[in-house]
C-alpha cells in the first residue's frame, strides 16, 4: 500500500486548465482515468488526508503510485479523450458499465451490392444500419417475417446467394415472393438497394406515408378491376400493420428519444434504456456495473452516456435524450452528443407528462435488473471480496489475491499438447490477458513437463520486461534511475513506465506478476510450477494446485492438502478459475486438432501463407491442376514469384496425391 505524498506533485506543477489524468500502480498500469474542468483543483483534492476521503476513493490512491495528465483546449476534448483511454486501458477504479447479455439487433447491411437483412450482434460494422437492440432473437425474426411481403430484400447469406446466383435457379422464399430474388436477376442492383433504403426508412418509423401510398395504389388496382394485385397490397398493409402493432405507441407525437434510466445502491448500479423511435420502443438495453468509483447518480448518467454514444453512429444519435439526473456540468456531454450527431441533441430531465411517466417505467425495469443481478452470485461485488479474503485467509497469504492466473494442460492422447493461461482480477476474468501456449520442448504425453514449459515461457517474458525497465537483476541501474527521478514529478511526458510499451502506450503482453498462480491438478504440477518459478528467481508468487478428485488444494512443500468447504466461496472461486483455463485449453487444442486434420499439401511449403495459398486454388481451381502446372505458369498468380514457384512446385512433386475422391451416390470420380 503506497502512501500518497510519495508521488505527490509539487505545488504549481499541476496545469489550472481543463485535462484528464491517469493514476498508474507501482507495475506501471493504469488504474483510474478521469476529466476535470481544472487538473489543479481535482489532483489536489486527492492528495489531502485520508480520513477525509471516500473508502472507494482512498484504496485507489493508496493503490496508485503515480500519477500524469494531459491537457486539452476544452472540456468537450476531455470528456472525448477519457472516454478513449478508459476504454483502451480498462481501468480497474473506473464504472464501466458491462451487458449482462449481447443484445441482437436487425441489421441492413447497405455496405454490400445486395443489401441483405439479418439478425446482428457484437460491435456495430461500418456501412451497417441497425435497428434495435431488441430483449429476443425471435423477436426480430418474427417482425422481418411480417415485412418480408412488403419489402421482399434479401435475408440468405452469401454462401445460399452464390449457389443460386450459379444454378440460375432462387431459394424457397424466391418462389413464395418473399425476395425480390436479385440473385437470378428478377431485380436490378438498384431496384433492389431501393427495396432495402424503404425497408429501413420504415423500420426508422417513417410509416404513415409509405402506408397511405400501399392504401392508394389498393384502391387504384380496385378501381381498375385488378383484383389479385388489389389483394395482394391489402395482404401487405395488413402484415406491416401487425408488425407496427408489435411495438406499442407510447409517445403520441413521434418522438425520436433514448430513455435512460438508473437504480443503483451502495456497491453497485444498472442502467436501462428505451430506444423510442417514431413514438415507438424499437429496442430495449441495459447494463449493469460495479460501484469502484466515488460517484454519484450524474456521474453515473455520464458514464452510462459515454458507454452508449462513445462507439454509435450518427443515425443511431436521437434528436432528444431523456434522463433522470443530468451530468454536471450538462453542457460539455450535450455538446459532445450534438457533434457526434452532426445535428443538435436536447439533453435534458423530464418534469411532467407521457415522457416523464415513461421514463419511470424504464426506471422499474432498472430497479428489477438490479436486482436480478443481486441473485448472479459469481457477480456480487461483497461475495467476490470474501471469496478473496477466504482464499489469503486459507493459504496464508499477506493479502487478498487480486490477481490469480491459472494454467491447464490438454492434449489428445500425448498429441496436439497445448497449454492455457487465464486471468482472474478482483475476481472477475479479464479475458484480453488469457493467453494460449504450444508445448514446444517435447513431443508426448507428460503433463507435469509441459506445466514446467508453460509456467517457465510465461514468467521468463516478465523477468525479461523487468529486465528491460531496469526492475529486475541490475541494482545499480535501479541506483541510477532513484537518483533520476527522486526529486521529479510523476507526470510521464516521454518514456513509458514499467507495464507498457512506449511507443504506443499499450500494456505489455506478461508485465503484470499475479499475486496467485492456480494449476489444474495435484501435488505434481504444483512442484513443477513452483521448481520454474524458483529457477526464474521469482519469489513473491504464491503456487497452489486444485484436484478434481476431492477438489483439494495443494501447496508446494504440504503433505497433505488444505481442505476448503464445499460451502466456501473461496473454494468456488477457485473452482471457476480452474474450470475456465480447463475450457480455455480445450478450445484451443480442438481448434488446433481441426486445423492439422484439415492440412493440405500446400500447407507444408515455406513461407506460403494462407492469403496467396487461397489464391493458388483460385487460380487453378484445384491442387491436381496446380501440381500438373510449370513454374512459368504458377508465376502468373499475383503475389507469387519465382522463387516460391519453385518451392510450390518441388514440395508437390515431393507429395505424392491422395487417392481420388468417389461420389458415394453417382460413382463420380471428383477432382481434388
Amino acid at each position: 500500500m503506497a502512501d500518497p505524498s510519495s508521488y505527490r506533485p509539487k505545488p504549481g506543477q499541476i496545469p489550472d486548465s481543463p485535462g484528464v489524468y491517469r493514476f498508474r500502480d507501482e507495475h506501471g498500469r493504469v488504474i483510474y482515468v478521469g476529466k476535470a474542468k481544472s487538473l489543479r483543483q481535482r489532483l489536489s483534492s486527492y492528495f489531502q488526508d485520508l480520513a477525509g476521503l471516500h473508502q472507494r476513493t482512498r484504496t485507489m490512491v493508496t493503490t496508485a503510485a503515480s500519477v500524469e495528465w494531459t491537457v486539452v483546449a476544452t472540456e468537450v476534448e476531455a470528456l472525448q479523450l477519457e472516454y478513449t483511454w478508459i476504454k483502451q486501458y480498462d481501468p480497474r477504479f473506473n464504472v464501466k458499465y458491462r451487458d449482462d447479455k449481447s443484445y441482437p439487433s436487425l441489421a441492413v447491411t447497405l455496405n454490400e451490392e445486395f443489401p441483405r437483412v439479418q439478425v446482428m450482434r457484437g460491435p456495430k460494422r461500418k456501412g451497417v444500419r441497425y435497428f434495435g437492440p431488441y430483449a429476443h432473437a425471435w423477436a426480430i425474426r418474427e417482425t422481418v417475417d411480417l415485412m418480408l411481403r412488403a419489402f421482399p430484400v434479401r435475408t440468405c447469406s452469401a454462401g445460399v446467394f452464390k449457389r443460386s446466383e450459379q444454378i440460375g435457379r432462387p431459394c424457397l422464399l424466391g418462389y413464395i415472393d418473399k425476395c425480390s430474388a436479385p440473385c437470378v436477376g428478377r431485380v436490378t442492383a438498384a431496384e433492389h438497394r431501393e427495396l432495402a433504403e424503404e425497408f429501413c426508412d420504415f423500420m426508422a418509423g417513417r410509416t404513415g406515408t409509405y402506408l397511405k401510398r400501399l392504401e392508394r395504389q389498393m384502391h387504384e388496382a380496385a378501381d381498375e378491376m385488378e383484383y389479385e394485385k388489389a389483394a395482394r397490397l391489402r395482404d401487405d398493409i395488413g402484415a406491416l400493420t401487425s408488425a407496427m402493432e408489435k411495438n406499442a405507441v407510447v409517445l403520441a407525437d413521434a418522438t425520436d428519444a433514448d430513455l435512460v434510466a438508473l437504480a443503483e445502491d451502495e456497491l453497485e448500479a444498472a442502467v436501462q434504456i428505451f430506444h423510442v423511435r417514431g413514438g415507438r420502443v424499437r429496442g430495449q438495453r441495459g447494463w449493469v456495473t460495479d460501484r469502484v468509483e466515488a460517484v454519484d447518480t450524474a456521474g453515473l448518467v455520464e458514464h452510462a452516456l459515454q458507454q452508449l454514444y462513445g462507439d454509435e453512429q450518427a443515425e443511431g444519435i436521437p434528436r432528444e435524450v431523456l434522463v433522470p439526473a443530468l451530468p454536471e456540468p450538462a453542457g460539455p456531454v450535450r455538446e459532445w452528443l450534438t457533434e457526434r450527431r452532426g445535428a443538435r441533441v436536447d439533453l435534458r430531465v423530464p418534469q411532467r407528462g407521457d415522457k416523464k411517466d415513461l421514463l419511470a417505467t424504464v426506471a422499474r425495469n432498472a430497479q428489477q435488473a438490479l436486482a436480478l443481478h443481486k441473485t448472479k452470485r459469481a457477480s456480487d461485488l461483497t461475495t467476490r471480496s470474501r471469496a478473496l479474503e477466504e482464499i489469503a485467509e486459507a493459504l496464508e497469504l499477506d493479502s487478498a489475491p487480486l490477481r490469480i492466473e491459472c494454467y491447464d494442460i490438454s492434449h489428445l492422447q500425448g498429441d496436439d499438447v497445448v497449454g492455457s493461461m487465464v486471468v482472474f482480477e478482483d475476481g472477475l476474468a479479464r479475458k484480453s490477458e488469457y493467453r494460449r501456449f504450444e508445448i514446444k520442448g517435447f513431443t508426448g504425453q507428460d503433463d507435469v513437463r509441459a506445466m514446467h514449459e508453460v509456467v517457465t515461457r510465461r514468467f521468463r517474458r516478465y523477468v525479461q520486461e523487468k529486465q528491460k525497465t531496469g526492475e529486475w537483476g541490475d541494482p545499480e541501474a535501479e541506483a541510477a534511475a532513484e537518483r533520476s527521478h527522486g526529486d521529479a514529478p510523476a507526470v510521464a511526458m516521454g518514456d513509458g513506465p514499467a507495464g507498457r510499451d512506449p511507443d504506443t502506450g499499450r500494456p505489455r503482453k506478461f508485465a503484470y506478476p499475479p499475486q496467485l498462480v492456480v494449476v489444474d491438478g495435484g501435488q505434481p504440477q504444483v512442484a513443477a510450477a513452483k521448481r520454474a518459478l524458483d529457477e526464474l528467481g521469482v519469489d513473491d508468487v504464491a503456487v497452489v494446485g486444485l484436484a478434481k478428485r476431492l477438489e483439494e488444494v495443494w501447496l508446494p512443500h504440504g503433505d497433505d492438502p488444505v481442505i476448503l468447504p464445499r460451502s466456501s466461496e473461496g473454494l468456488y472461486m477457485l473452482q471457476r478459475v480452474r474450470d475456465e483455463a480447463h475450457r480455455f485449453a480445450l478450445a484451443y487444442q480442438r481448434k488446433k486438432r481441426a486445423r492439422s486434420m484439415k492440412a493440405g499439401p500446400l500447407d507444408d511449403v515455406p513461407g506460403l501463407g494462407e492469403s496467396r495459398r487461397r489464391a493458388l486454388l483460385k487460380h487453378f481451381g484445384s491442387v491436381k491442376r496446380l501440381r500438373a502446372a510449370t513454374i512459368d505458369q504458377i508465376c502468373e498468380v499475383p503475389g507469387i514469384g519465382r522463387k516460391t514457384a519453385e518451392n510450390i512446385a518441388a514440395t508437390l512433386a515431393q507429395s505424392a496425391p491422395a487417392a481420388p475422391a468417389v461420389n458415394t451416390a453417382t460413382g463420380e470420380i471428383m477432382d481434388e
